[in-house]
């Protein structure tokens, strides 16, 4: 049984190693999908793998990193990814 979800996170996340700490812990839960930056100033992510494993790192957004701020969690559900076998930081 697998899980997949998108989160679009809200408040001060970008230039507070959001990124590196969400790819970070994503890798050690071994979940595999992607982080990137948006225009907008907010931080798009997609996880899939084990669903407990998904939980928590959805529950970790919600706090991210000690520098970060997050004010909004908003998530969307999606498709399994079929090929994404890694956890990556998307420029």
């Amino acid at each position: 049984m697998n899980a997949s979800i998108k989160l679009t996170i809200k408040g001060r996340v970008q230039g507070v190693f959001f990124r590196a700490e969400t790819q970070k812990k994503a890798r050690t839960l071994q979940l595999t999908g992607y982080v990137k930056n948006l225009a907008d100033g907010s931080v798009e992510t997609f996880f899939q793998g084990d669903p407990d494993d998904v939980q928590k790192m959805v529950a970790w957004c919600h706090n991210g990193p000690p520098a970060s701020k997050v004010n909004l969690v908003i998530p969307e559900s999606t498709a399994w990814l079929p090929g994404c076998d890694n956890f990556e930081i998307q420029y």
